[in-house]
């Protein structure tokens, strides 16, 4: 069986009696050794150099009522008790001398003497499990008729949050209404994402350290970010702004100056002084998005404010401070910018202490769906219109966009522009098959431009049509092109085929490159005369 310890800080007033009357008074102190069912093995006494004749006398009458009790005095002096810092610092440092023991111990922190301060120091210390143990409440006794009675009652309470269901259903669905908000209360389907979102929430609602939230191009970095802001002022973890600049746009003298700020005259056309942006993010949220694009003097001076809080405006003989959270954001690996000297290695690390990479929309296609209705409720709030697909146009949408050969090349920013496209040209608010099938091929015409400089998807569709076209894979498309390009160079199958199989038709005795041609081509549909057809 455990030994039961008690922590407690002497009770000055409380504790306090000189006579022999003291016996009729209730003093916590001493009542906490006399509790039925409680025994305390041993009570640690927390006490200053002041009150040494007050604690002889309390360890004696804890000898008189409970003998068994062994007592130590721990002389801790306060200058101030009323300073939070100063108990706390005082208290904490008591705690982590002390040789615990949890397996042979059971340890009861006694918050019913001592200040407010220090009563609030004990549950942090406890809640921190610093202290590992649970809370001590002692109460007065009530009068009692024909019975004087000095002892009083006791309470524990356990902050091990995880024994409590109610309590522990009630975080739980509070951490869950924050990872929703943190999605835009999209309810997304991807296990890899909803599992990233749930560390970012508990991120950033417990530590101010820099987040970096890595990504390609349209992912959601920018709507995270201020989803992230607007968490933590929520939850008042801050009061300041949220400030947000794309540091691709930050360039010479210019950046160094919107980042942090001038003094009137630091330069020509400097006719007023200039806060800056790490300024203006003071108490708030600073987001660096495209912080890759930063010179290597700016993420220097970024480095130091950002460890520091303070940082000198152009011009400048006085430092300024700033006590902001910063979030960055790249779409670069700046590990390798690292490797070939475009990026500081120590601002580097410094961010990469909670490094996470959003996904490409291809990678989460199970999510287009939910993101379809989010992007068709904020273009309700955007121009006050309600817009719906009917149901063949829905599934005919939703089949393109989760097929293998759409590519997203902008990823979030293709699907908002599309659902907007779509909502607009909508006939009487209902999105139909007519409606939809323009934009497939809107799209595809779209990523054909952006991302196939060789005419691939345009030979394949002017030989196969668009819808077979997208029906290929990317392995296939890309092959059967270059098949397509060879025939039309050549007059015969005999002269495409030879110039297609150059290298293996040298490996066989006889061979019939022709032939080859053309039962390749019956793959997919095509005869010799319909590649040669431009």
């Amino acid at each position: 069986m455990k030994r039961r310890v008690a922590i407690s800080i002497l009770g000055t007033t409380l504790d306090a009696g000189k006579w022999d009357n003291r016996w009729s008074r209730w003093r916590p102190t001493v009542a906490l050794c006399q509790q039925p069912g409680l025994f305390i093995d041993r009570l640690e006494l927390i006490h200053d150099n002041h009150a040494q004749p007050l604690s002889h006398r309390i360890i004696s009458d804890i000898g008189t009522v409970s003998p068994a009790t062994e007592v130590r005095s721990n002389v801790i002096s306060f200058r101030d008790p009323w300073d939070f810092s100063e108990v706390y610092t005082n208290l904490r440092d008591f705690a982590r001398d002390y040789s615990f023991d949890p397996d042979t111990e059971d340890y009861l922190v006694n918050i019913t003497t001592g200040t407010h301060v220090a009563q609030i120091c004990w549950f942090l210390l406890t809640e921190a499990r610093i202290i590992p143990g649970r809370l001590l409440q002692l109460s007065p006794p009530r009068d009692r008729e024909g019975e004087q009675d000095v002892v009083g009652t006791h309470r524990v309470i356990d902050l091990d949050l995880s024994r409590y269901d109610e309590i522990a259903k009630r975080f739980a669905s509070e951490r869950e209404d924050a990872a929703s908000f943190l999605k835009s209360g999209i309810s997304t389907r991807n296990a890899a994402f909803n599992r990233m979102i749930d560390e970012i929430e508990r991120v950033v609602i417990r530590s101010t350290a820099p987040v970096l939230l890595t990504g390609p191009t349209g992912a959601g970095k920018s709507q995270l970010a201020r989803r992230i802001y607007e968490l933590k002022k929520s939850q008042r973890k801050i009061s300041g702004p949220f400030v947000e600049v794309n540091c691709a746009t930050l360039r010479g003298d210019q950046a160094m100056s919107a980042l942090f700020g001038h003094v009137k005259g630091a330069f020509t056309g400097a006719a007023s002084e200039r806060a800056g942006l790490l300024k203006s993010a003071d108490k708030g949220v600073l987001f660096l998005d495209e912080i890759g694009e930063l010179g290597l003097d700016e993420q220097a001076m970024c480095l130091r404010a950002i460890e520091e809080k303070r940082f000198l405006p152009v011009g400048a003989d006085r430092e300024m401070s700033a006590d902001f959270q910063l979030l960055a954001g790249t779409n670069r690996d700046l590990g390798e910018d690292v490797r070939k000297g475009r990026f500081r290695e120590d601002l580097y690390a410094r961010l990469n202490l909670w490094t996470f990479q959003l996904p490409a929309l291809r990678e989460r296609k199970e999510d287009i769906e939910p993101n379809l209705e989010f992007e068709l409720r904020r273009y309700l709030e955007r121009e006050g219109e309600n817009v719906t697909f009917n149901k063949e146009a829905r599934e005919r949408y939703l089949t393109f966009a989760t097929s293998p050969q759409t590519v997203w090349s902008a990823n979030f920013r293709d699907l908002s522009a599309s659902v907007t496209r779509m909502a607009t040209l909508a006939p009487h608010g209902r999105i139909t098959t007519e409606v939809v099938d323009d934009e497939i091929k809107r799209l595809n015409a779209f990523w054909r431009r952006a991302t196939d400089d060789d005419g691939t998807d345009a030979i394949i569709e002017d030989v196969l049509g668009a819808e077979a076209a997208a029906r290929l894979d990317r392995f296939d498309a890309v092959q059967l092109a270059t098949v397509l390009r060879t025939c039309r160079e050549h007059v015969t199958a005999s002269s495409a085929g030879r110039a297609l199989f150059a290298v293996s038709r040298l490996e066989k005795k006889s061979s019939n490159d022709a032939d080859r041609l053309t039962k390749y081509l019956a793959r997919f549909g095509i005869r010799f005369e319909d590649a040669k057809q431009w």
